[in-house]
């Protein structure tokens, strides 16, 4: 596009808050921003203010719009897409965070769920910040109304209702319980409300409420008046109310940029004490249009980190902050939300910051284990690591575990743990734990988004049968194992004996380790009363064989342990560890 091309576009376009894309001629999208009056905004790309955003440009065909009720709704709407698509000059976030979006499936018999990757002709709404405000929304939605909310697999050719029938969550339309056309009058319904009607849901939830206060059955009552305050406050400024906090929580932000690159240190307080440090890494740093002469690029990176990185975070009490951000309705969407922004002059927060800062910078010169994995298995990134691992007592309490880390960092958030069918058999168990990963992601029932890698924890046995699922589902994950015995990487097409200091190997270990013991803390919720072989072995009483379990994870470990192995663990002597290895 040329200036003369913007500006007759621009002319087109409304003067109401909203978001805008410029598209390439393949409809890829290069940029995103938000406005308050779309057509003054768009009408600024006309004499672009820096080289790069020139360069955009030019290599621009059309821009697309999306016009929004409100400017703190542009405001969340820009940061999903941003998400999305990840366009190439827009400052990114590298990690997986999304706002969530309420969708109404196209067919015949609409559904209706949460999601953060809707379908593309589906009737969706949102994005909203408050996960929890919205999952309320729609289980009220679906009792009211009985939309489903069963996948369309589930749905096609069943012979009798589900359970969500039988729960009061759906009408069961899969069965002719309800008729289609009574059907889709409930699902306009659903879209009035969706679309602003709060009536639609909160009359009927308030003559509920009565009813049950006046039959005395307070508790249902207190349920339903919770309800109702979620719901009538879904269609407040940007979906969102203002949420009141009993301990003090202080983020505190410092920004480190190095070319195109930024790194954003976040350190978390509670009740005065330091309690949590981590990085994030931004790409396409110093792009936005809103970083000019007269703003900080550091400013600018703020602006575009702080919507993305609180997506689907809780929200400090205070944001303390090097500088302020740039973007005046990133400012007044925090102070919508009831969150403090300083900038400390001196003081014990002007410390926090200058310390946030070091931790930014330090992030400039620490090794990228990442980009060395990506390179030693000749990926084009590594950004997210899926670990996987399998714990039983011989072939009893059968449990899997799915850890996830992103950036070299576990996000704790993204663990999932499954029981899987009890049998002593390792390789039909792993080639289990990674089926139901991948129907899930398949069937979209899992909101997280598919991983650069996974890891098993194992040999080849274990990696054959992870791809023998993967490759069942169609998904092309590149997948590796991780031996113990060794230490060797094992790929499909090789095996790498990288050096014990190697800084990839490191962050592989430490997938497989967290993956390992999640797995085992699960598997011992599960086996206080399963009796093992260890349970004949003269020595080995109860608290013995607990130690030996948490240290090994299941009785084959404990088989192929060594003496001096054994007798490491509390309460094993030389004589019961050469028992234990001549019973087992």
């Amino acid at each position: 596009m040329d200036s003369t091309a913007v500006r007759d576009r621009a002319r087109e376009l409304p003067c109401e808050p909203g978001v805008y894309q410029f598209l390439d001629e393949e409809r890829v999208v290069l940029y995103v921003g938000k406005a308050v009056a779309l057509r003054d905004r768009v009408r600024s790309y006309a004499d672009p203010r820096s080289a790069r955003i020139r360069r955009m440009i030019e290599r621009a065909d059309t821009v697309s719009v999306a016009v929004t009720d409100t400017e703190t709704q542009a405001l969340l709407l820009e940061a999903n897409l941003i998400k999305r698509h990840q366009p190439a000059y827009n400052v990114r976030l590298k990690d997986d965070k999304s706002y969530p979006l309420v969708q109404l499936t196209d067919h015949s018999v609409p559904r209706v769920e949460i999601t953060r990757d809707p379908d593309e002709a589906a009737t969706v709404y949102g994005p909203y910040t408050d996960k929890g405000r919205v999952e309320t929304v729609v289980k009220a939605v679906r009792e009211l109304y009985g939309v489903r909310g069963c996948s369309d697999h589930k749905y096609a050719n069943r012979d009798r209702p589900c359970l969500d029938h039988d729960i009061g969550l759906c009408t069961a339309p899969c069965t002719g319980e309800i008729s289609q056309a009574a059907y889709l009058e409930d699902v306009e319904s659903v879209k009035r409300f969706f679309e602003g009607e709060t009536g639609v849901l909160a009359d009927p939830l308030e003559r509920a409420m009565d009813t049950a206060s006046n039959a005395q059955q307070f508790e249902r009552a207190a349920n339903l008046r919770d309800r109702l305050h979620a719901v009538e406050a879904f269609h407040g400024e940007g979906g969102e109310a203002v949420t009141t906090r009993e301990d003090r929580t202080i983020d505190v932000l410092g920004v480190a940029i190095q070319g195109s690159m930024a790194t954003v240190a976040r350190l978390h307080s509670e009740n005065g004490k330091l309690v949590d440090r981590e990085r994030h890494s931004l790409s396409g740093a110093g792009v936005d249009s809103s970083a000019t002469e007269h703003t900080s690029e550091s400013a600018a990176v703020l602006s575009a980190f702080i919507p993305q990185y609180y997506a689907e975070r809780r929200l400090p009490d205070t944001l303390l902050l090097p500088e302020r951000p740039t973007d005046d309705d990133v400012t007044s969407w925090l102070e919508t939300e009831g969150v403090t922004v300083t900038v400390p002059g001196a003081g014990r927060e002007a410390r926090l910051v200058e310390l946030a800062l070091k931790n930014a910078r330090r992030g400039d010169d620490h090794t990228d284990e990442g980009a060395l994995l990506s390179q030693a298995l000749d990926l084009d990134s590594i950004d997210r690591i899926e670990g996987f691992d399998v714990s039983h007592a011989h072939g009893r309490a059968v449990v899997g575990s799915n850890v996830t880390f992103v950036d070299g960092q576990p996000e704790t958030s993204a663990y999932r743990r499954k029981k899987l069918t009890d049998r002593n058999d390792d390789y039909a168990n792993m080639r289990e734990l990674i089926d139901w990963r991948a129907e899930r992601a398949r069937t979209k029932r899992d909101d997280r988004p598919d991983p650069d890698l996974l890891l098993i924890d194992g040999g080849s046995g274990q990696l054959d049968a992870a791809q023998h699922a993967l490759s069942e589902w169609e998904l092309e994950i590149p997948c590796v194992a991780l031996a113990k015995a060794e230490e060797t990487v094992i790929t499909p097409d090789r095996t790498f004996d990288w050096a014990s200091d190697a800084p990839q190997l490191h962050l592989l270990q430490r997938v497989r380790d967290e993956a390992h013991r999640f797995a085992v803390q699960y598997h011992q919720t599960l086996r206080d009363d399963i009796q093992t072989v260890l349970d004949d072995v003269p020595g080995v009483g109860p608290k013995t064989r607990t130690n030996l379990l948490r240290r090994f994870g299941s009785i084959d470990s404990v088989r192929t342990a060594s003496l001096t192995e054994l007798e490491s663990v509390p309460g094993v002597g030389k004589r019961t560890a050469e028992t234990i290895d001549q019973r087992l």
